[in-house]
C-alpha cells in the first residue's frame, strides 16, 4: 500500500488491537508500513511487528507495559474499551478513560513534536459539552489513583452508566489536553462512531435493544464496518492531518448532524441503506 499518510517507518502503539476498531487500525498502520506495538490484554492476530498484553484496569500493568516500548513514539491509538454490561460500570470507567489517560501519560514523554494520539469515543457522548463541570472534575485529576477516588466517591454522578460517561470523559478530555501537549508540538483527537459491525455490538443490543441501537445510525441507514471507523482514526493520527487538533471527528452515518437539524430516524428507517456512502 502506497505511504500516502506519512507511516513508512514510524513506531505506533495501538490499543484494542485483537478485535474490531483497534484491530483494523494495527492492520491498516500495518499495511501502511508503521511500526506496530498491540496492547491487548487478549493476542492479536495481526501480523503486526510487538504484542504486549496490558489490563488497563490495573496501573501496574499499564505501567510495564509502557516501560517495555521503546522511544520514539509516533503515534497513540486508543481503541480499547469496554460495553458496559455484562462489565461492571467501573471496570468500563477504568477502560474506557481512566487506563486509557494513564497509558497515554505514560508514552507522551517518548512522543516527539508531531507525533498524535487518536482515541475511540462514541457517538453516545452526543451532549458532553453540557457536562463540563462535572466532567472537569474527573479529566483534572492528577493520577490513575485518583480518578478511581474520585468515581467512588460520586457514584451516583456516573454509574448509572459508566459507557456514557467514560465517552463523554473522553470527549472533554481530548479538548481539555490537547491545550497542554500543543506546546511538545503533540495533537490529540478522537472520533464518536455510530454503531458499528463489531464483537463489541451484541452486547449493546442486548444491554439497550437492537431497536434502541438502531435509532442512532445516519441517514445513511446501516452499521458501519470497522474499517470505515478505523479509517479516519489513521487518517487523524497522519502528519498530514497537522492542523487538526483537540476535536471531535462523528463517524457517525450522519446521525449527529441529522439530530442537530431536529431530522428524525423515521424519516429514513425504510430507506434502503447507503452503500460506502
Amino acid at each position: 500500500m502506497e505511504d500516502v499518510l506519512g507511516y513508512a517507518g514510524k513506531q505506533v502503539v495501538v490499543t484494542g488491537a485483537a478485535s474490531g476498531m483497534g484491530a483494523a487500525t494495527a492492520r491498516i498502520l500495518t499495511e501502511l508500513g508503521a511500526r506496530v506495538t498491540a496492547l491487548d490484554i487478549k493476542p492479536t492476530e495481526v501480523a503486526v511487528e510487538r504484542s504486549i498484553e496490558v489490563d488497563l484496569r490495573d496501573p501496574d500493568s499499564i505501567d510495564a507495559a509502557a516501560a517495555a516500548i521503546d522511544g520514539p513514539v509516533d503515534g497513540l491509538f486508543s481503541c480499547a474499551g469496554l460495553p458496559g454490561p455484562p462489565f461492571s460500570e467501573l471496570d468500563t470507567m477504568l477502560v474506557n478513560f481512566v487506563g486509557a489517560r494513564h497509558l497515554a501519560e505514560r508514552l507522551v514523554p517518548l512522543m516527539p513534536p508531531g507525533s498524535a494520539i487518536t482515541c475511540i469515543s462514541s457517538s453516545a457522548a452526543r451532549g458532553w459539552e453540557k457536562q463540563v463541570p462535572l466532567l472537569t472534575e474527573l479529566i483534572t485529576t492528577d493520577s490513575f489513583e485518583a480518578a478511581v477516588e474520585w468515581l467512588l466517591a460520586n457514584e451516583e454522578k456516573w454509574n448509572w452508566s459508566g459507557y456514557l460517561f467514560s465517552k463523554w470523559t473522553t470527549d472533554a478530555w481530548v479538548s481539555w489536553w490537547y491545550a497542554d501537549l500543543a506546546a511538545d508540538g503533540i495533537r490529540i483527537n478522537c472520533i464518536n462512531p455510530g454503531p458499528t459491525d463489531t464483537a463489541m455490538m451484541p452486547a449493546f443490543q442486548d444491554f439497550a435493544t437492537k431497536e434502541v441501537v438502531d435509532t442512532s445510525m445516519g441517514p445513511v441507514g446501516r452499521y458501519a464496518t470497522a474499517d470505515e471507523q478505523a479509517w479516519p482514526v489513521v487518517m487523524l493520527g497522519s502528519p498530514r492531518s497537522g492542523y487538526v487538533a483537540g476535536t471531535v471527528l462523528w463517524t457517525d452515518g450522519g446521525w449527529n448532524g441529522a439530530m442537530n437539524v431536529k431530522r428524525r430516524a423515521a424519516e429514513w428507517a425504510q430507506r434502503p441503506a447507503t452503500v460506502n456512502g
